[in-house]
């Protein structure tokens, strides 16, 4: 998989810089983000008194111990509805999120929430177990074991997909806000696994229903 690790970035300063003028603009960070090790950046900017557009986007290019990695990069754009008004209080939107992943020795942590899936053998790699169970792949099994078949597993995919938000932002000065948001929806992914020597082993349709996002904000306010 190609990883263009400067696409997020990129797109967002240049939203900031081409909304600087407007009224009511925000940058924030997701504190909740940085402490799984994905740097992130989002703007917030206000379409009238009670409604905002927000586009966030997080990037994951790091390489663990023992070979593992999740380098991942999501963009999700959302609009907010605010029961008072905006950029105070109680809020629901609705949003989008797309992205790519590259997993190596780690499971994705919510698979059991993969409602259903396809499988289709590419017929190029060695027998493995993980191509018997449909759903996401276990990359983590026989890690230590004498063939290291779980260590040479990866899997690469592409994921899109849609939620309804709730959050609450709290006004802590004139310039910073707090916020904390929540969300559920539906995410599609096409991800294939590949095997020893970068063999395909099969690909797989994946649908998955539950939380797209979780956040822990701080914001600046222009």
């Amino acid at each position: 998989m190609k990883f263009y690790k400067w696409i997020v970035p990129v797109a967002l300063v240049s939203c900031v810089s081409g909304i600087a003028d407007a009224q009511d603009v925000a940058i924030k960070t997701n504190l909740l983000n940085w402490a799984t090790t994905t740097p992130n950046i989002g703007v917030e900017f206000g379409l009238g008194r009670k409604s905002t557009i927000q586009l966030f986007g997080d990037i994951n290019p790091w390489e663990f111990g023992d070979d593992k990695h999740f380098r991942s990069w999501t963009v999700q754009p959302e609009y907010r509805y605010w029961f008072c008004e905006k950029f105070g209080g109680h809020f629901v939107g609705v949003h989008a999120l797309a992205g790519q992943y590259n997993a190596k020795g780690i499971n994705f942590p919510l698979k059991s929430l993969i409602v259903s899936s396809s499988l289709k053998s590419a017929g190029e790699g060695e027998p493995d177990p993980a191509s018997l169970e449909k759903g996401w792949p276990d990359l983590t099994n026989d890690l230590n074991g004498p063939n290291e078949s779980g260590k040479l597993r990866h899997a690469e995919g592409w994921f899109a997909g849609f939620g309804v938000t709730y959050g609450y932002q709290w006004m802590l000065s004139k310039h910073w806000n707090l916020e904390a948001s929540i969300g559920v929806g539906y995410v599609y992914s096409d991800l294939t696994l590949y095997g020893r020597c970068n063999t395909k082993i099969d690909t797989r349709k994946l649908h998955y229903v539950g939380p797209t996002k979780a956040a822990l904000s701080i914001m600046y306010m222009f």
